[in-house]
């Protein structure tokens, strides 16, 4: 081993504890990097993934009353791969151990099943399309207050008194983030999701051949503002309430809200532990620096090159970035674990396809190790500029003048 190596481990061994502050310091930084990111990626291919499973539609739109034809005219408007109408609307449930009633969207499902926004049966089966009271219903709701397969409830459809069998537990790409109307959180124990058969919704709804909810899926190629204005003005005789594409559709949009608060957090916190920790490899390299003055001085005397000796403080430096960076994805690693799983279950994603950050690793890497060779490189230099036999002498003391605070 070189001499200056061995020197090197013995100021590390004298500065452990400043070594290792400053190395909690940048893997701090690193940490939220690789946790954030890790996350982000994960949902982001979860999400894509779920979406194009159970094909969630582009656009969708509300009506009072859509005849059959008109769905088929959406779906010759350019841009558009496939269109499918389904009836929609509120109900009142009586749940047993419920004080005050519960409330329910009703979807209806075609009796050949439906085309976009697929449901995922997690238990059970759908309805059976030949069975008028047959239901199921959103897992989060069913299992909140134990409506197994098998189990009944009665319901409150457009003014009458039914009673509803359960056949399974659904999830939807529609209703990933699901809120009653008018409120601000989700509340799985009083607002549920309900999907029955196509006879059974238009027989409560008086909607024989005809539908009130409409959602589109676009081609690769198409246009949603072209399609938008297109399908508002299909709509409008027959009371359209206006379409919208994911950006407002309810559920995406707060899923894309998580999705951007983690690359925010990614992109402005670990600057804060970089800047700090680079701060900090440079005060503590400046005063090991200042206390081997004399040190620094007779190796130039010996013929050691400046390089080499820049090269000894920096190895220094670089040390503590390496242990800062392996600090940080060890619990970057750990955090992004407990993230995904606590936003699988609020989500409820059937399935995660996960991303460990591959991309962050790279990101993370190059930023810790720049701010532990920046943040050294200051000291460094000024070690470089002293001659040698100025080096071996004390330094200068500080030149007082009038007006200064220790001055007279």
């Amino acid at each position: 081993m070189r001499a200056l190596d061995r020197k090197m481990l013995r100021d590390l061994s004298r500065i452990w504890a400043q070594t290792l502050a400053i190395a909690l310091v940048l893997g701090c930084g690193v940490m939220v990097l690789v946790g954030a990111q890790a996350t982000q990626a994960t949902l982001v291919q979860t999400q894509t993934a779920y979406y194009e499973r159970h094909r969630f539609a582009n656009i969708f739109s509300g009506a009072t009353r859509l005849p059959g034809d008109v769905v088929q005219a959406a779906s010759l408007i350019d841009g558009v791969a496939q269109a499918e109408g389904r009836i929609s609307f509120q109900a009142v449930l009586d749940i047993d151990g419920m004080s005050e009633p519960a409330t329910a969207r009703i979807l209806s499902l075609p009796p050949a099943g439906p085309g976009l926004n697929l449901p995922l049966v997690r238990l059970g089966r759908l309805p059976d399309p030949d069975r008028a009271d047959e239901v199921a219903l959103a897992e989060p709701f069913a299992e909140i207050h134990g409506l197994t397969p098998g189990s009944s409830f009665r319901g409150i459809l457009n003014g009458q008194l039914q009673e509803l069998t359960v056949t399974g537990w659904v999830l939807s790409p529609e209703f990933i983030y699901t809120m009653p109307p008018g409120a601000m959180m989700p509340d799985e124990r009083r607002y549920g999701l309900i999907w029955m058969n196509e006879a059974a919704a238009a027989a409560a709804l008086d909607m024989n051949a005809a539908v009130n909810d409409i959602a589109l899926r676009l081609t690769r190629d198409g246009d949603e503002r072209a399609v938008i204005a297109a399908l508002d003005q299909l709509l409008d005789p027959y009371g359209g309430t206006g379409a919208y594409g994911r950006d407002r559709q309810l559920s995406h949009a707060f899923l894309e809200g998580e999705l951007s608060q983690l690359a925010a957090m990614a992109a402005f916190i670990p600057p804060i532990f970089l800047i700090v920790a680079a701060f900090l490899v440079d005060m503590v390299l400046g005063r090991l620096i200042a206390l081997e003055r004399s040190q620094i001085g007779l190796l130039k005397a010996l013929g050691y090159a400046r390089r080499e000796i820049a090269g000894h403080y920096l190895k220094l430096a670089v040390l503590i970035g390496v242990i800062g960076v392996l600090i940080g994805w060890i619990f970057g690693w750990w955090i992004a674990h407990a993230m995904i799983g606590l936003y699988g279950d609020f989500f409820r994603f059937p399935f995660i396809i996960r991303d460990w950050g591959t991309q962050a690793l790279v990101i993370s890497a190059a930023l810790g190790m720049a701010t532990a060779v920046l943040g050294g490189f200051r000291a460094v230099w000024a070690s470089l500029q002293l001659p040698p036999a100025e080096a071996m002498q004390p330094p200068a003391p500080p030149v007082l003048r009038a007006g200064s605070p220790t001055g007279c």
